[in-house]
């Protein structure tokens, strides 16, 4: 990665201003951020065998939105790289959704059939543990006593379940602050390396109001409802989420890398010019990326929220 700084420094002092290096790094990060977005989550997914946490409407219609997304950008004629994105991001989203729909399928079948077989077995045992209770059989202050043994074995097993999350949620900060890190300098090498090879050249500022003339009006309609659906696909989670008082099962890494890629995304376009005609050609995507950062910030705000609090006191007793 040291060979990258050399790179920026000689961008920066030849033939670009800083102002379209700092467009074209932005722009940069963000696409290796969108590359990685769905990632986390599909390993939480296999390693947990479930994927209850997420909403399949939160995936659903963020799907709508990329297909929109994609079918505005075949429309308008964007550059190659802008649709191979968009058509992978549908690739990935039927990925995560057909993740989901399996395990879902699977663990809805298993507490089905785990169900009737307890409740097959259940009856007669508690039949005859009612008539030895009410007994007073031999024993029974023996297994009163087990009992309450294997209520102290439990708080202890429970002591050290709890010590174990502390050091996996340690961990995973620290996983977390590497993995943005990590995206950060692929992208940051990324740009230098098309810059270096003459594949990324800053785009002319003067041309932006004839290319928001040429812009067909139904990719324009196909931008806002892409925009729109970005928008709304948080909902669903968000109310999930405050449903089940919990954030189980979702990958905290997933939506940091969304939040990057929105932030990023959003100042690669404004880095680049100020201009009107420039910012309403893009405003479609301004509002998608940028719009979705406050929605972003509540999923955030539920993590901390509905992070369990852990009590030593409760253990103890």
């Amino acid at each position: 990665m040291l060979s990258t700084i050399p790179s920026v420094m000689y961008a920066l002092s030849d033939n670009v201003t800083p102002q379209e290096a700092l467009s074209g790094i932005f722009g940069s990060v963000s696409l290796a951020t969108w590359i990685f977005l769905l990632v986390p989550q599909l390993i939480l997914n296999y390693k947990t065998g479930r994927a209850d946490g997420i909403s399949l409407a939160f995936l659903t219609v963020w799907l709508i939105g990329d297909i929109t997304n994609l079918s505005g950008a075949v429309w308008a004629d964007l550059v190659p790289t802008v649709i191979a994105l968009a058509i992978y991001f549908c690739f990935a989203d039927v990925v995560l959704i057909s993740q989901c729909v399996y395990y879902n399928h699977i663990n809805s079948r298993r507490r089905h059939d785990s169900v009737i077989s307890v409740g097959s077995e259940q009856e007669p045992l508690l039949t005859r543990r009612r008539s030895s209770d009410t007994l007073g059989l031999p024993g029974s202050h023996r297994r009163r006593s087990s009992a309450r043994s294997g209520t102290s074995q439990r708080s202890d097993s429970l002591a050290k379940i709890l010590e174990e999350d502390d050091s996996e949620s340690g961990n995973s900060w620290v996983r977390n602050s590497l993995s943005i890190l990590g995206v950060m300098l692929v992208g940051t090498a990324g740009w230098a390396v098309a810059w270096q090879a003459g594949v990324w050249r800053p785009s002319p500022v003067g041309d932006v109001p004839s290319v928001a003339n040429e812009t067909a009006f139904g990719a324009k309609i196909l931008g806002y409802t892409s925009a729109v659906c970005y928008l709304g696909a948080r909902i669903p989670q968000i109310v999930k989420n405050y449903r089940d008082k919990s954030c189980e099962g979702l990958a905290l890494l997933f939506f940091i890398l969304s939040l990057m890629g929105n932030l990023t995304y959003g100042a690669s376009i404004l880095c680049h010019s100020l201009e009107k005609d420039y910012v309403l050609t893009n405003l479609p995507w301004l509002i998608g990326s940028l719009g979705t950062i406050a929605e972003d910030a509540i999923i955030f705000m539920q993590f901390r929220i509905y992070t369990p609090k852990q009590s030593t006191s409760a253990i103890t007793e």
